[in-house]
């Protein structure tokens, strides 16, 4: 949505540099650290060459207004995201009107999300199309079987429900089918909502009061409060200064720290830990990733060469002191391959190649 505050906040998160004005809108690319405070912890304690927190990728597209979110499919940039981040208004602004007149931050959430369902409406509707007509030449079981779960699709689509509530319900047989598809409305959504400095103060009952808090409670959704304004002050100010800004105002973190979050949380991310003079870093991997499959994540030969794992949980190396301490209390534990790993692991890998 334009005049939403979306740009602002893509290079708040990222740093990038706004683009020229007058430019021809393009999607751009930009990179946020996860706030992590383990990995500043663990630095403190090995005293490293450099610390790497995990990182998140987010694309800015330009805004989609009423009529426009059938152009959204062929746009390459998001054929490969894995979640979706709308940024909707709640603030007034004398000197920037919204372009429909009033600030309903629900009315533009609920106008996004109709505009993704008849996106993937249209592409449902194109691919029956073509699967009927394979179906008249060939009538191969593949194809019937196929049609069978896009008019599933279609028919919540047509009443619309967006995918991300109809695809978990779906086997996993039908959902192998989908792989190869970028339904917009399947991906998980956070919906940032850029506030005023007022209503940012008391963001719960605002967000109850305009209706998103029920909005954004369906599967597949996060909710952020967010206030531009003060994010872009306080990216001015030493850290010191931004920490006593946020305690006048009573914000327990900074917003865009929690959008940031939100992203990590929703699309099922976790964090695991390596530490040592080198580096410590934060290393990104979807919950229930076993062991050597995290491996593989810091290098292929680990995963293949993956002999065991040393692990200990953060806080109890925290409370240790040190690895040698861990050894110790017996809280350094040897794990094997099928070890589920944990958020907040601080592990060693053990391999041979």
């Amino acid at each position: 949505m334009s005049s939403s505050g979306k740009s602002t906040l893509f290079q708040l998160l990222t740093g990038a540099v706004a683009p020229p004005p007058g430019g021809r809108p393009e999607a751009r690319l930009g990179v946020a650290r996860v706030p992590d405070p383990r990995v500043d912890a663990l630095a403190d304690m090995y005293h490293p060459k450099k610390k790497t927190p995990a990182m998140v990728e987010y694309v800015d597209v330009p805004g989609v207004a009423k009529g426009e979110g059938s152009a959204l499919v062929d746009l390459p940039a998001l054929r490969g995201v894995d979640a979706l981040l709308h940024v909707v208004r709640a603030f007034e602004s004398a000197t920037v009107p919204h372009p429909d007149g009033s600030v309903d931050p629900l009315r533009d959430a609920k106008m996004l999300e109709l505009e993704l369902i008849l996106a993937d409406l249209g592409m449902a509707e194109r691919r029956l199309e073509r699967l009927e007509a394979n179906i008249k030449k060939a009538n191969r079981p593949d194809d019937v079987t196929e049609r069978e779960v896009f008019l599933k699709l279609k028919s919540a689509l047509e009443a619309e429900r967006p995918l991300r509530a109809v695809v978990p319900g779906l086997t996993e047989e039908e959902r192998k089918r989908l792989r190869s598809y970028s339904f917009l409305s399947e991906k998980p959504l956070v919906l940032v909502v850029n506030m005023g400095e007022d209503e940012v103060r008391a963001a719960a009952a605002s967000l109850e009061r305009s209706g998103l808090a029920g909005f954004a409670a369906a599967p597949g959704m996060a909710l952020c409060p967010v206030s531009a304004p003060i994010e872009a002050e306080m990216a001015q100010l030493s850290a010191d200064d931004a920490r006593a800004f946020r305690e006048d105002l009573r914000l327990e973190e900074p917003g865009l720290d929690r959008v940031i979050r939100a992203s990590y949380e929703l699309l099922g991310l976790v964090s695991f830990l390596t530490a040592g003079e080198d580096e410590c870093r934060a290393w990104t991997i979807r919950t229930g990733t076993k062991a050597q499959q995290a491996a593989g994540t810091i290098h292929s030969d680990i995963e293949r060469g993956f002999i065991r794992a040393e692990v200990v949980a953060y806080e109890e190396l925290m409370a240790a002191g040190s690895l040698a301490a861990c050894r110790e209390r017996g809280t350094l534990r040897l794990e094997g391959k099928d070890y589920v790993v944990r958020d907040g692991d601080v592990i060693n890998f053990r391999f041979n190649v």
